[in-house]
């Protein structure tokens, strides 16, 4: 069941690198500023995505979130998507956190659902909820 939202985000790709063009595999970069448990973050992500055989593509990333206090909460997580005009793509998918920061501690037992955008421009939006 889908739980309340525990995070959100907005930011910008940094980077891309092409892994493969046999059946296209790309590196993403990304940071991003928000909040994850009402706490002020910025975080830095970096997955890699490849197409597959019907268009939609699949990826898994990882990344690390800072609060302004200075502590830190790393994820992993997977997804799938599709790619939109001009270079936009759309996911949906998972992520699990690892912290010992005590005011995010209880993410390390949370499975986050995700949906995650990024604009032709390379804009990102992402939001977070707990899959109870």
């Amino acid at each position: 069941m889908l739980g309340d939202m525990i995070g959100e985000a907005r930011g910008k790709r940094t980077g891309r690198r092409i892994l493969s063009t046999n059946g296209l595999k790309v590196e993403v970069s990304f940071e991003d500023d928000g909040t994850i448990l009402g706490v002020p973050c910025h975080g830095i992500t970096t997955y890699w995505a490849e197409t597959r055989p019907d268009g939609s593509v699949y990826g898994e990333g990882q990344g690390v979130v800072i609060t302004q206090d200075g502590e830190t909460l790393t994820h992993k997580g997977q997804g799938v998507g599709k790619l939109g005009p001009g270079g936009a793509v759309s996911y949906r998918g998972a992520v699990y956190y690892s912290t010992t920061s005590a005011k995010l501690a209880r993410l390390n037992t949370v499975a986050s659902l995700f949906e995650f955008e990024v604009d032709a421009a390379g804009n990102t939006h992402a939001k977070y909820w707990e899959w109870k």
